[in-house]
């Protein structure tokens, strides 16, 4: 089963594939999806990660917040559910 992981504070220079091969040290990973601005295309400097099991989510949770990434100290923990 899937486990989603929020991802902050990151560079607004970070891509999908950026945050797809720092997850993957620590399990698969089943979707990326970083957030941006509707008017003007832009990221907004978060994102989320589906990680392909609850292990490797506590691991990459573990081992990557707080930690520096792309020059900034990023935020990972487990995603709150959606909001309707």
């Amino acid at each position: 089963m899937e486990k989603k992981l929020y991802a902050g504070n990151l560079s607004y220079n970070t891509t999908e594939d950026d945050l797809r091969q720092l997850f993957s040290q620590f399990g698969d990973v089943e979707s990326v999806k970083l957030i941006t601005d509707k008017e003007t295309g832009r990221p907004k400097g978060f994102g989320f990660v589906a990680m392909g099991s609850e292990e490797a989510a506590q691991k990459a949770v573990a081992e990557l917040n707080g930690t520096s990434f792309m020059e900034r100290n990023i935020t990972v923990a487990e995603a709150q559910p959606e909001k309707p």
